[in-house]
């Protein structure tokens, strides 16, 4: 393989990486106001948030990618690709990423938020200074491992026309005939990234560990 071809897998490396990480971070800040409106006890929140949760854990994220991108023009929103697919994966891993995110606030001890009460924190610094931080703390594997599965699943948005790493193998594949070179050069690559962020996460998880001590 020339190295000009080699250098069109990395752009798409780097462009794959690049679409997931703006998807996994508005995914994650929708997320949060997902789980709080999940563990709301206002009927009109809560509902809603869990009819999201469910939906978009419950429809496979290639029938999202496809929903998406035909109802935006449908309903006269005309965006490029790119978005419709940076909109699809951050909407889905929102969904997973509120119940992480539940799991951790509800693991938060009760004592703690009792004894915020006492010394007077109003629940948003409740929720700024003790709550959130470490029901963060908590997931953060969670996090992690929804950050490498959509790492993953971004594989799926060239049905909608993104020239991912995925897509560009296919294409220099067909294009050179050698379709089992190009797909060991993307698995390779998809494989360095899922360790490369999966190692930053036990780095996270090892500093936040020592940051209690």
């Amino acid at each position: 393989m020339s190295w000009r071809l080699f250098e069109l897998m990395l752009w798409a490396a780097g462009y794959t990486v690049l679409l997931s990480g703006i998807s996994i971070v508005i995914g994650l800040g929708l997320g949060l106001l997902v789980c709080a409106a999940k563990l709301s006890p206002n009927k009109a929140l809560s509902l809603p948030a869990t009819l999201f949760i469910s939906f978009f854990r419950g429809v496979p994220l290639l029938v999202q990618l496809l929903l998406i991108y035909n109802l935006l023009p449908a309903v006269g929103i005309m965006v490029p690709s790119v978005v419709a697919a940076v909109v699809g994966l951050s909407l889905c891993t929102a969904a997973y990423q509120a119940e992480n995110l539940r799991g951790g606030f509800n693991s938060v001890p009760r004592g703690l938020i009792e004894a915020a009460e006492m010394v007077g924190l109003s629940p948003f610094q409740q929720l700024r200074r003790i709550r959130a931080p470490i029901a963060l703390r908590l997931t953060l594997p969670a996090l992690v491992n929804e950050a490498i599965l959509i790492l993953k699943a971004s594989s799926l948005i060239s049905i909608v026309g993104v020239i991912e790493l995925t897509r560009m193998a296919q294409n220099l594949a067909a294009s050179t005939y050698k379709p089992l070179l190009f797909y060991s050069v993307a698995g390779g690559l998809y494989l360095v990234i899922c360790w490369t962020v999966a190692g930053g996460g036990s780095i996270l998880e090892r500093m936040t560990k020592a940051g209690r001590t």
